[in-house]
């Protein structure tokens, strides 16, 4: 509050002023990277991204089978193609054995990028994924919308791409209620800060030689994550201690919880529990258990080659094998873990989830 006063004190309400500069700073001092330029939301600056590394039509462009479809929509609004990669059983995030068939076959025509998702805060393979994208040339595009706070052998995420992209949107680690940033060289977020102001020329008129967008953030919203950006670490600490107390209080049940690759440090952003086959418990009964109660769950994020929007779409994933994505999505549910959750509604919940196998 104290930095959203500032704003209407300074009376800079637009997408400039002090709290979008220190917001932008505060990140890219946390995540370790050269420039941060906040923008509208993670779409936004996924779009940019895209932009900069010269999507366009007939490109394709390698996305995470595993998402939501905002890590994927800006290839199509550049006109260019997604090829989706399954996840895998260690990581929950693309596979890199997948990932080196897929840049093989299309050495002909290689992606103009990879975008490698951090699935609910995991972080992704990076000591396997990055020499397979640096031997074929290609620039990864980390979208870490959902790994704030998350790291990979000391690095934090969303440092390991070409470019990186945050999310604020309302439901992450934390929010501006809508918001994003895009991590960057200082060239590139010199050239993305351009598109994402209008691309306006430094002109007394208003000059444009390129087109561009109204995708920068508000001085009020930078002020929430500014503010929030200053308690981070106990957000991420929260939710771990969030995930540490569903698996001691559920453990004993048929169900597993996502995995944890070596040298990762996730943060736990959401809590995912996975049922065991024939247990007789779906993630919809755990739903409609909660939802009786007024408690929200969520199910896990249905693959983007089933979804009708991408059908048709080309699809890497283990030949003779269910895709992992696809059994996952079936026999998986995000938890509620908000970092305000106290112990008292934990152990409601944790009850209700009980309850279901009983």
């Amino acid at each position: 509050m104290k930095y959203i006063h500032r704003a209407f004190e300074s009376n800079w309400i637009a997408p400039l002023g002090e709290n979008v500069d220190e917001f932008e700073r505060a990140v890219r001092e946390y995540i370790g990277v050269p420039q941060a330029v906040a923008v509208s939301s993670g779409t936004a600056a996924i779009h940019l991204a895209l932009r900069y590394l010269g999507a366009g039509p007939h490109d394709v462009v390698f996305c995470s089978d595993v998402t939501f479809a905002a890590s994927c929509n800006p290839v199509r609004y550049l006109q260019a193609e997604p090829v989706f990669i399954d996840c895998d059983e260690e990581s929950w995030c693309m596979s890199p054995k997948l990932l080196a068939r897929a840049l093989h076959d299309h050495r002909r025509n290689l992606p103009k990028a990879v975008v490698i998702v951090d699935l609910y805060g995991l972080p992704a393979d990076y000591g396997r994924i990055l020499p397979i994208c640096e031997e074929f040339g290609v620039p990864v595009l980390e979208d870490a919308a959902e790994a704030l706070g998350s790291s990979y052998r000391g690095r934090m995420c969303g440092s390991f791409g070409d470019i990186g992209v945050l999310s604020f949107n309302a439901n992450k680690l934390i929010t501006t209620s809508g918001g994003g940033m895009v991590l960057a060289n200082e060239a590139a977020a010199g050239k993305m800060k351009y598109w994402a102001t209008q691309a306006r020329e430094k002109a007394r008129h208003y000059e444009h030689r390129e087109i561009g967008y109204n995708y920068r953030l508000s001085n009020i919203c930078a002020g929430i994550g500014r503010g929030q950006m200053e308690t981070v670490d106990a957000y991420v600490k929260a939710r771990i201690r969030i995930y540490d107390r569903y698996v001691k209080a559920l453990s004993d049940l048929p169900v597993s919880f996502y995995p944890h690759i070596d040298g990762a440090g996730p943060n736990c952003w959401l809590t995912v529990m996975t049922m065991e086959a024939g247990c007789g418990v779906s993630p919809d009964a755990i739903i409609d258990a909660l939802e009786r109660e007024n408690v929200e769950a969520r199910p896990f994020w249905k693959p983007m080659h089933m979804q009708p929007v991408y059908k048709g779409s080309v699809f890497y994933h283990e030949p003779g094998k269910a895709p992992v994505g696809e059994r996952l999505f079936a026999s998986s549910v995000c938890l509620p873990s908000g970092s305000a959750m106290t112990q008292d509604v934990q152990d409601e919940i944790v009850k209700i989830v009980r309850g279901c196998f009983s």
